[in-house]
């Protein structure tokens, strides 16, 4: 099942076609807005700081045009006239105080985004984990990696543009154009309306003319990091098939799509700076230009003229930056909306309201009239399909490719959840208890154990983070593992390398029994555990997993009949039914049965 999100129709549309355009498919900048104003409500009082001190650097810095204005008459009065010292110390104060404001302002920015950062980060994480195995099944995990780590960045980004470059870039220039108007209404009115129309035209360049392009480019940063962590992760079997080169070949056509999209969002950011470049020429024109003018016909003294001056040196430079802010803003937006995709997203599987902890109990289990159909599938794989499991019991699941064995220990586990019907596990139907709690109720040993790149120690007591040394080298010594983790040069403390490579298949087995037999649970699941190794092995696993289905209900999935012979029942599926059921002998004394053909072909 695919996972489904709580979408707003003007905010967020899904790809009907995975070649279809990315910049079509995405949210809002004021859905990816919203989302932020939620980060940075985290923390009040540093906001609140960053905004204060902005707005008090930005009022002092309207004050040193005008202070620079009166220095300047001051002196051309000549020293007989006043002193210029005061207008000085006030030019030199409003200056300090203006510095002062803006590394106050940038004190409470730098805490504030650390931990907004953090949380933002590690919140994509949590939520990621807990989208389904086919969300997980269909997705790049090193494209999720790179969407988390550069929303990450990109908050950030966000964040100092707009409190530190955008909102004091449109308060200085409403600022002068104000301060002009009062005094010269001509002068202050041009101004104004270049500014109003730079301002404009900037959100639209970013919005509908660098905006597109830059989602494209981001599709393909995040296809280049899926590429990475595909070709990475499977390197032995690159090496194996000696594909080094044509390796290289597909990811330098993948860089090279990527360099043409990027090529085309950068020029594009070059040419929306001519609007810059001519807007700070019409603005050179208004204020200083009106002002000789002014000037020139007595109206205003060389002091203004100044005045004028140092005002377009200090809107110019805040228009010239706006514009790049802005750009950096859009871009940003455009690179933490994946994150907001994950915050708007849903699992297809969530805890009830009301849920409970499970309660361990023996291990029975029942399935009631169960029904469930696969996302995208319009045949259900289960129809009306009720079976009861005792506690204790081993049960053995045995049939063709897609008969519904996996699918079975999927909705115990809680993985998927029924359309009909309902599962219970000692009288507790698991939608109404937590998953995480279900969860560590049933213990699993996989075909392919995936083991992190943590030392051995660690993997065994993953289901029991808490068990002691004592009880960890006790699992290890159950699960036949004790000898050849005593053999590895830091024992227990070795690292096993990622996802376990360091350890051969057997070994990273037994790792894994271990791990179920520390976890102590009274549910255990054997998905095709000794399916890829040798007789040898197999038989010393099978020795080690005696151990642990002791007192526990037991289900296994295996191929291989000869592991299954001492089960309780086998029961035998076909197209999500149990045709057949009953022990090994029984089963294979039905000579026209299912079990009995499948026993023949082991066999022979």
């Amino acid at each position: 099942m695919t996972d489904s999100a709580v979408t707003d129709e003007e905010d967020f549309r899904y790809p009907e076609d995975p070649d279809d355009d990315p910049a079509r498919n995405t949210l809002s900048n004021m859905a990816v807005l919203r989302y932020l104003a939620r980060q940075w409500a985290r923390r009040p009082v540093l906001l609140t700081g960053m905004i204060v001190f902005m707005l008090a650097a930005t009022v002092v810095e309207l004050m040193i045009p005008l202070a620079a204005g009166r220095l300047i008459d001051a002196l051309a009065a000549g020293p007989d006239a006043s002193s210029p010292w005061p207008a000085f110390a006030l030019y030199l104060g409003a200056a300090a105080v203006y510095y002062a404001l803006r590394q106050s302002a940038s004190r409470c920015e730098v805490p504030f985004s650390a931990a907004n950062m953090a949380d933002l980060t590690t919140e994509a994480f949590g939520k990621v984990q807990r989208f389904s195995l086919d969300w997980h099944a269909n997705t790049f995990a090193g494209s999720v990696v790179r969407k988390i780590t550069r929303g990450m960045w990109a908050y950030d980004t966000i964040t100092f543009n707009i409190v530190l470059g955008v909102a004091p870039a449109v308060l200085v220039m409403l600022g002068i154009a104000l301060v002009m108007a009062v005094r010269w209404p001509l002068v202050g009115g041009a101004a104004f309306l270049v500014m109003v129309a730079f301002v404009i035209s900037s959100l639209m360049l970013s919005r509908y003319y660098i905006r597109p392009q830059n989602i494209r480019s981001n599709a393909l940063d995040s296809e280049i990091g899926g590429a990475l962590a595909d070709s990475i992760g499977g390197v032995a079997t690159v090496k194996s098939f000696g594909s080094e080169a044509r390796e290289d070949e597909r990811f330098h056509a993948l860089t090279w799509r990527w360099h043409a999209e990027t090529k085309k969002t950068w020029g594009r950011y070059v040419n929306s700076w001519l609007v810059n470049i001519a807007t700070d020429l019409t603005m050179q024109a208004a204020l200083v230009g009106l002002l000789v003018w002014q000037w020139s016909r007595g109206a205003a003294s060389a002091g203004d003229v100044v005045a004028a001056l140092t005002a377009y040196m200090i809107v110019s430079s805040y228009m010239r930056r706006f514009g790049e802010h802005v750009q950096q803003v859009q871009r940003g937006l455009d690179e933490v909306q994946d994150l907001a995709v994950f915050d708007l997203q849903e699992s297809e599987v969530n805890d009830a309201e009301d849920a409970a902890e499970f309660r361990r109990g023996e291990g029975a289990i029942r399935f009631v009239a169960v029904g469930f159909t696969y996302a995208g599938q319009e045949r259900p794989l289960y129809t009306d399909f009720s079976l009861d499991i005792a506690p204790g019991e081993k049960v053995a699941l045995v049939g063709p490719t897609g008969s519904g064995k996996s699918t079975f220990v999927k909705l115990v586990q809680r993985l998927y959840d029924v359309s009909e019907g309902g599962v219970l596990i000692d009288g507790q139907d698991v939608r109404a208890v937590t998953q995480d709690s279900l969860r560590r109720s049933i213990a699993l040993v996989p075909q392919d154990p995936a083991l992190f790149h943590r030392s051995i120690s660690e993997n065994i007591a993953y289901g029991r983070p808490e068990a002691s040394r004592e009880e960890i080298m006790a699992a290890a010594k159950a699960a036949h593992a004790d000898a050849f983790i005593d053999r590895l040069p830091q024992g227990y403390e070795t690292l096993v390398g990622e996802r376990g490579v360091k350890l051969s298949g057997g070994e990273r087995q037994r790792v894994a029994i271990a791990r179920a037999i520390l976890a102590d649970a009274p549910i255990l699941i054997l998905d095709e555990a000794t399916s890829s190794l040798d007789n040898e092995t197999e038989r010393e696993i099978q020795q080690a997993m005696g151990a642990v289905m002791q007192g526990r209900t037991t289900i296994i999935i295996a191929h291989r009949l000869s592991t299954i012979r001492d089960a309780d029942r086998i029961l035998v599926f076909e197209n999500g039914r149990i045709v057949e059921q009953g022990t090994h002998d029984q089963l294979e004394a039905r000579t026209d049965g299912v079990y009995a053909r499948l026993a023949a072909l082991a066999a022979g």
